[in-house]
């Protein structure tokens, strides 16, 4: 029988109630599905000691920090001197996530670019790849993406990517990486996976954003890294690839980008 292939959930969150009482099973069957790395993401960080904790307890799970752009101006705005300090930590691998998101919250658009130029900030100085999330925004995510980047490169991924062609466009020509999640694997998703089947191979990332967004056969229940798989199935079949090559191009991609998960040995 062949080995599995290898693959990485880059955006999940395992400190959500939604996993409380069964996060270890979630993480065995995580490696059962072939899914050898997770990054948990932080989105308040008040809640970062619990974040961090899941990370130290697992050998696979690592971690990232930020104000998610929903909880903006619910939160206190974080620093860049704060950001900075927690990437110390050696399993510490991203800042965010952070951005826009005008679906929901689009009342506090003055509030979540003020919190994501403080993470874009961090990102530059850390090092450490930007999380983005971007919803309903792609104007204003552009503009400051590319004010941030004319200040000073810094490493950055668009986590769940489901937004247009132009943004898409900017991020990649800022040298960013896209990320698939289980929304590239709906049904009608056809134009969202043309925009991943034109993008370079060696700038896609896979995701689950667990417990949501699961992909078939799996849509409308609770979403798990173990259900990396079956996106990244679809993403094979988008980018017409092999799936065992398309696991080992992303976990390549992976490694490139969150060069500190890829560098760390040992225990947290």
């Amino acid at each position: 029988m062949s080995a599995i292939p290898q693959i990485v959930d880059s955006h999940c969150h395992l400190d959500f109630p939604d996993f409380q009482g069964e996060r270890d099973a979630v993480i065995d069957r995580a490696h059962a599905a072939g899914v050898t790395r997770m990054v948990t993401i932080c989105t308040r960080l008040r809640t970062e000691p619990q974040v961090r904790a899941i990370a130290e307890a697992h050998p696979s799970v690592f971690y990232a920090a930020g104000t998610h752009p929903m909880s903006a101006a619910d939160e206190p705005m974080a620093s860049v001197d704060e950001l900075v300090d927690l990437a110390r930590h050696p399993k510490f691998v991203g800042i965010g996530e952070s951005g826009l998101d005008y679906h929901y919250t689009a009342e506090s658009a003055e509030v979540q670019k003020q919190s994501l130029r403080i993470h874009i900030d961090a990102a530059r100085e850390t090092g450490l790849p930007l999380i983005i999330h971007a919803r309903d925004a792609d104007e204003d995510m552009a503009a400051i993406l590319r004010e941030g980047h004319d200040n000073g490169p810094y490493p950055c991924v668009m986590h769940c990517f489901s937004s247009g062609r132009g943004l898409a466009e900017a991020a990649l020509d800022m040298g960013f990486y896209l990320s698939m999640s289980g929304i590239s694997a709906f049904p009608r998703s056809t134009e969202l996976r043309e925009i991943f089947a034109a993008a370079p191979r060696d700038r896609i990332l896979v995701e689950t954003d667990s417990p949501y967004l699961a992909p078939p056969p799996h849509r409308g229940k609770r979403n798990e890294p173990a259900y990396t798989a079956h996106t990244a199935k679809v993403g094979a079949e988008t980018m017409g690839m092999d799936y065992a090559d398309f696991a080992a191009q992303t976990s390549a991609n992976f490694d490139r980008l969150f060069s500190k998960a890829a560098a760390w040995s040992g225990t947290a």
